[in-house]
């Protein structure tokens, strides 16, 4: 419940307080990731960009945790259709924000 809360008021205001209007937040762990890291966009491309950019990041970190989830990522893109699945509900749980 705090989670929505804090994505609605993301929505309107900045870390800076200032104004803003269709922004929305989620984690990495949310996007299938391993950390709590916030993305924060208008669109659901922006975020799934972000995202991979981040996991770019930590894979040239060696982060165990985000290799794991990737591991996953990997199996997961195996099939087209479960990757499509996958893809959907991450942007339709984005969408409900």
């Amino acid at each position: 419940m705090a989670e929505a809360i804090e994505n609605k008021l993301n929505r309107i205001f900045d870390s800076n307080s200032k104004i803003i209007i269709g922004m929305k937040t989620m984690t990495c762990k949310q996007l299938g990731g391993a950390c709590n890291k916030k993305f924060t966009a208008e669109t659901f491309d922006e975020i799934a960009k972000m995202s991979k950019e981040h996991g770019m990041e930590m894979f040239q970190q060696n982060d165990v945790p985000h290799l794991q989830a990737m591991e996953a990522m990997q199996a997961l893109m195996q099939t087209p259709e479960a990757m499509k699945a996958w893809m959907d509900d991450k942007k339709a749980k984005f969408d409900l924000l």
